[in-house]
């Protein structure tokens, strides 16, 4: 089963502001391409923003924006399963980038994979990026787009592994999930179903 996993860092508070990309290609068996770009947001950086991912406005000088980086990711998104650790943040970067821009949506379905980590190993302290890295003996550089997009989809394929599954509609099956979706103008975001009688995953 091939998926996208996608990472943004923003230069400031605003959702249209991304300064950074990191996405990765895998699927069931492990990484197949990745892609990286920092981003020019044409706008100011605020120093919390560059405090944890260390990028600042000479960094993105030269950087293309993210009208002339769309296309590529678009070619990566459309019509693809997406994956990000805390989707409602990278894909609401998406959404409030390409209206800022005014650009078309991509048709693509996506999951969280803080969700999923919850579903499948409810029994850790708490479901962040790092505490997921070290749970499953991953090193990366934290707040790096690529390299956070890497480790989400390393979660993923982890997921489908203890999973057993190698399709969309089982894995939504396993976990009790549905997906989000974005398309034009519009989107929903991925449900967790509850489960009588626990809100634990067992594996068959």
């Amino acid at each position: 089963m091939e998926f996208v996993a996608i990472d943004f860092e923003t230069a400031n508070e605003k959702r249209f502001s991304p300064c950074a990309v990191g996405l990765v290609v895998a699927n069931e068996h492990g990484i197949i391409d990745e892609f990286y770009s920092l981003i020019n947001p044409l706008m100011e950086f605020k120093s919390f923003n560059t405090y944890i991912h260390g990028i600042t406005e000479h960094d993105v000088a030269d950087a293309p924006t993210f009208a002339e980086v769309w296309p590529t990711l678009r070619n990566y998104l459309n019509d693809h399963l997406t994956i990000a650790h805390n989707a409602s943040f990278d894909m609401s970067v998406i959404r409030n980038t390409l209206d800022y821009y005014k650009l078309s949506y991509p048709d693509m379905d996506y999951l969280c994979t803080v969700n999923i980590a919850k579903k499948l190993w409810p029994e850790l302290e708490n479901h962040k990026l790092n505490t997921l890295a070290t749970y499953h003996n991953l090193q990366f550089e934290h707040h790096h787009a690529l390299e956070d997009a890497r480790v989400a989809a390393q979660v993923m394929i982890q997921a489908l592994r203890d999973t057993k599954t190698n399709s969309l509609d089982r894995f939504l099956e396993k976990c009790s999930m549905t997906n989000g979706k974005i398309y034009d103008r519009g989107y929903y975001p991925p449900k967790m179903k509850r489960v009588k009688g626990s809100t634990r995953l067992y594996l068959k």
